[in-house]
C-alpha cells in the first residue's frame, strides 16, 4: 500500500464532464480507434503518423506538445519590438518579389498603428497568391526582427481572415514533435478531432483503480489530456515548459507505472522459469581464495554470499552488480563462475570491447588455469581452423569458461551446458543482446543464471526504472590502502609543464598514461591523434620508453604493448579511450587526459580509475582547451571535488540526462513519451509502490496499462 503521507495532489479545477470508467475489477478497454478513422487521414498521412508511432486516435492524444505559444492576444504593430514572438492582424498594402541577388517574397502590412514587412526566403505559388492580394486581412504569428527598412517577420505563420472569423483562440497554441512532411496545423487538427471524440468514443478510459486515484488525488486522465492539448490562456507557460504542471505529472505517473509493470511482469515470468542449482562442494572456490594474494573486503564477501544464495536456487538469478572503479568485481565474477564449474556446468563472460575481454581472459587464465579450469577467449578476429576447433570444444563441454565480446551470442556459437552468463559493462549492450546470450543456455526449459556487472555506478533513480527486473548488489568498499586520486585541471597551453611532471614521476620508477579521447566522430582520426601525440612526446621526452595503443592496432600488438607496460618495461603509455576499462597496472600513478572537456563525467571517472590502484599517491591531470562552456566547467569541477562513483553518476545524470548515462542502446529500449527520469524521479518510488499494489490486487489493470504506454508488440527484455 502507498502511505497516506506520500499522496500527491495533482487535481485540476473541474471544468469538463468526464465519463468515468466502470469501477469493476476489469477496466473498460474498448477496441482502439485507428488513426485512419480521423477525417483527412489517408494512406500517405497514415504512414507519416506511423513514423511517429501514432497508429490510433489514443496515440494522437498521448502525442503531447513540446512547447506552447501564446496566440491568445493580438499585439498592435506599433507596440512590437525586435525579439518579440507575437500575433498580429493587419491589412496587405502591397507585395513584391525582389530581383536583386537572392529572391525574396516581401509582403507589407498595416494595422493603423504601424507598418510591418513579412519576408519569405522560400515560397510557393499559393503563398505568393495569398500575400499578393492588396486589401486582404491576415492574421500572422512569428518572431519580430529588425530589418533593413524597419521591423520584419521571417516566415511567419499566416492565414487570411474575414470579419466573420472567430477572434484569437482562447487557449495556448501547441507545437508538436513532428516528422518530414507533417505540418503543425495537421497535427493540431488531428488532436482537435481526437479531443472531440475523447469521451464519446472512450478513447482514454480510466485504467487505474478508483481507490488508487482517490488516494493520490489524481486528475481524471481525459481532463489532463484535454488541458495539455488546449491549455487555457491563464496557464503558466513556465510550469508547462518545466514539465511540472499537474496534468503532465498525472500522465508521467501513469507512464512510469506502466514501465514498472512491464519490467515486473518480465521478472515474474523469468522467476517462474527453472535454472540449474549451482551447489558445488566448494573445493575449487576454497583453493581459489587460498591462492589470492589478498583477502576479500567485507563488501565483496557480502556480495558473493548474495550471489551464491541466488545460484543455489532452482530459478534464474537476475542480479546487477555495481561497484566503483577498482572495487574488485572481477574476483566476484570468478567466484561465481567457479560455482558453475564445480557442478560440471559452463559459464560465459561477455565484455563490450576486445581489450576488456582480453584483460578478463588473462585474469581468469592466471587465476583459474592453475585450478585445472579450461578458459577460452572467443573474439570476432578468431577465424579459420582455430575458430572451428574452439567452437567444437565449447559445444562438447571441454571449455568450462568462455570469455569474449558480442561474438559469444552469434548463431554458430553453442554451449554444452551454459549455467551462468556474466555481462560486464551492461550499459554498453542492448537488453536484447544480453538476453540473446541467455538463450544460449536453454536446455530442457531451463535458463542460465545472469550476473550483470558495471563499474559505472547507476544512480538509484535510473536503477529503479531501467533495471527494475534485477536484484542489485553493491560493492561499496575499496580494497585497503587505496588513496583518492588527486585531480587538477589545466589549460592545454601548459602541456610542457605536464611533460616535465611526467619526466619527474617516471624518473622515480613510476609509470604514466596519456589519453587522447575522441576528437572527431572517426576512429581513424582518433588513432591519428594518438600517433601524433606519441611522436611529439617522444621528441620532448627522449629518455622515456613510450608505448602506443589504439583501436586500429592488431589484437596481438595491443596485447603485447599492454603486457610490456604492465611488466614495467614502458614508462609512458599513449592511448585512446580503449583503456577506459579493464586495465590494471598498480605501478601507474599519473594519468593525463587531453581534451577532457569533451568527455562525460562517468568516462572521466573511469579513466581516472586506471591510476591509484596501488598504495602510492596518484594524480590525474585534465587538460582542456579554453574557453570552457558552463557545462564543461561544471563537469571538470565535479571531478576535482568528488571521488565517489555514485555521487559522480548522480551529477552526470543531472548534466547529461538518463539516455546518455544509460547508453543509447539501453535507454532506447525504454523510450518515454511524457515522463522524464530525472525531472520526475520523485514519482518513481510512488510508481513502484503502485506497481506492487496492482500486481497483488488488480492484475487485470496491468495489460491495458502496458498496451497504452508501451504498445502491443513491445515486450521489453524478451527475445
Amino acid at each position: 500500500m502507498i502511505r497516506a503521507d506520500r499522496a500527491i495532489s495533482w487535481a485540476l479545477p473541474s471544468r469538463i464532464p468526464i465519463l468515468n470508467a466502470p469501477e469493476s475489477a476489469r477496466p473498460f478497454t474498448p477496441e482502439p480507434l485507428p488513426a485512419t478513422a480521423l477525417k483527412g487521414v489517408g494512406p500517405k498521412l497514415a504512414e507519416r503518423l506511423r513514423r511517429l508511432g501514432l497508429c490510433t486516435a489514443a496515440d494522437v492524444l498521448l502525442h503531447l506538445p513540446l512547447r506552447y505559444q501564446d496566440r491568445t492576444r493580438l499585439t498592435p504593430i506599433g507596440q512590437l519590438q525586435a525579439g518579440d514572438e507575437a500575433q498580429i492582424e493587419a491589412k496587405v498594402v502591397g507585395s513584391e518579389i525582389t530581383a536583386r541577388g537572392r529572391r525574396f517574397l516581401l509582403c507589407h502590412l498595416v494595422d493603423g498603428s504601424g507598418v510591418l514587412t513579412l519576408r519569405f526566403i522560400h515560397f510557393s505559388p499559393g503563398q505568393q497568391q495569398l500575400l499578393g492580394q492588396t486589401g486582404a486581412r491576415l492574421r500572422c504569428f512569428g518572431e519580430v526582427r529588425q530589418g533593413y527598412n524597419g521591423l520584419e517577420m521571417i516566415h511567419p505563420e499566416c492565414q487570411r481572415i474575414s470579419p466573420d472569423d472567430p477572434p484569437a483562440p482562447a487557449y495556448l497554441t501547441p507545437t508538436y514533435p513532428t516528422t518530414a512532411g507533417l505540418q503543425q496545423f495537421t497535427l493540431r487538427g488531428l488532436a482537435e478531432q481526437a479531443l472531440e471524440q475523447l469521451e464519446t468514443a472512450a478513447l482514454l478510459p480510466e485504467l487505474l483503480p478508483a481507490e488508487l486515484r482517490t488516494r493520490l488525488r489524481l486528475t481524471p486522465i481525459a481532463e489532463a489530456v484535454r488541458l495539455l492539448h488546449q491549455p487555457p490562456a491563464a496557464t503558466t507557460l513556465a510550469e508547462l515548459a518545466g514539465g511540472r504542471h499537474p496534468a503532465q505529472r498525472r500522465l508521467a505517473f501513469e507512464e512510469l507505472l506502466a514501465h514498472q509493470l512491464s519490467l515486473r511482469r518480465l521478472r515474474q515470468r523469468m522467476k517462474q522459469q527453472t535454472a540449474p542449482r549451482l551447489t558445488g562442494d566448494g573445493e575449487l572456490t576454497g583453493r581459489f581464495l587460498e591462492r589470492l594474494p589478498f583477502s576479500l573486503t567485507a563488501a565483496q564477501q557480502r556480495v558473493f554470499t548474495e550471489i551464491a544464495v541466488d545460484l543455489a536456487q532452482p530459478r534464474p538469478m537476475l542480479r546487477l552488480l555495481q561497484g566503483d572503479v577498482g572495487s574488485g568485481k572481477t574476483v566476484i565474477a570468478a567466484l561465481a563462475a567457479l560455482q558453475a564449474v564445480e557442478t560440471g556446468a559452463q559459464a560465459a563472460l561477455m565484455a563490450p570491447t576486445e581489450l576488456l575481454a582480453e584483460q578478463h581472459y588473462r585474469n581468469f587464465q592466471n587465476w583459474l588455469g592453475e585450478l585445472g579450469v579450461e578458459v577460452a577467449w572467443l573474439t570476432g578476429r578468431l577465424t579459420g581452423k582455430a575458430r572451428r576447433t574452439l567452437l567444437e570444444r565449447l559445444a562438447a563441454g571441454d571449455i568450462q569458461l568462455a570469455v569474449g565480446t558480442h561474438a559469444l551470442f552469434q548463431e554458430q556459437v553453442a554451449f554444452a551446458e551454459l549455467a551462468l552468463a556474466i555481462i560486464d559493462e551492461q550499459h554498453r549492450f542492448g537488453v536484447h543482446q544480453r538476453l540473446a546470450l541467455r538463450e544460449k543456455g536453454r536446455h530442457s526449459g531451463s535458463r542460465p543464471h545472469q550476473l550483470i556487472m558495471t563499474a559505472t555506478p547507476i544512480p538509484r533513480t535510473l536503477a529503479m526504472s531501467a533495471y527494475a527486473d534485477l536484484d542489485t548488489s553493491v560493492i561499496d568498499e575499496l580494497p585497503p590502502g587505496r588513496q583518492p586520486v588527486k585531480t587538477v585541471a589545466l589549460p592545454d597551453s601548459r602541456r610542457d609543464e605536464v611533460a616535465a611532471r611526467i619526466r619527474q614521476s617516471c624518473q622515480t620508477g613510476r609509470q604514466a598514461y596519456w589519453v587522447c579521447p575522441l576528437i572527431e566522430e572517426s576512429e581513424t582520426l582518433q588513432c591519428q591523434a594518438a600517433v601524433a601525440t606519441a611522436e611529439r612526446l617522444s621528441e620532448i621526452l627522449p629518455e622515456l620508453r613510450i608505448g602506443l595503443v589504439h583501436g586500429r592496432l592488431p589484437a596481438a600488438t595491443k596485447e603485447t604493448v599492454m603486457a610490456t607496460f604492465k611488466a614495467g618495461q614502458l614508462d609512458l603509455l599513449v592511448a585512446t579511450t580503449v583503456i577506459e576499462v579493464g586495465v590494471d597496472v598498480p605501478n601507474a600513478s599519473l594519468m593525463i587526459i587531453e581534451n577532457a572537456e569533451r568527455l562525460g563525467l562517468a568516462q572521466l571517472h573511469q579513466l581516472r580509475g586506471r591510476v591509484g590502484r596501488g598504495a602510492i599517491e596518484s594524480s590525474c591531470v585534465l587538460l582542456y582547451r579554453p574557453p570552457l562552456s558552463q557545462v564543461a566547467h561544471t563537469r571538470l569541477a565535479a571531478l576535482r571535488e568528488c571521488h565517489d562513483g555514485f555521487e559522480i553518476a548522480h551529477r552526470d545524470l543531472e548534466l547529461r540526462g538518463p539516455g546518455e548515462v544509460l547508453g543509447a542502446r539501453q535507454s532506447g529500449e525504454q523510450t518515454l513519451r511524457v515522463a522524464d527520469l530525472l525531472r520526475d524521479q520523485d514519482l518513481l518510488p510512488i510508481a513502484r509502490h503502485a506497481a506492487d499494489e496492482l500486481l497483488r490486487d488488480h492484475p487485470d489493470c496491468i495489460e491495458p496499462l502496458i498496451r497504452r504506454w508501451i504498445g502491443v508488440g513491445a515486450r521489453y527484455g524478451e527475445v
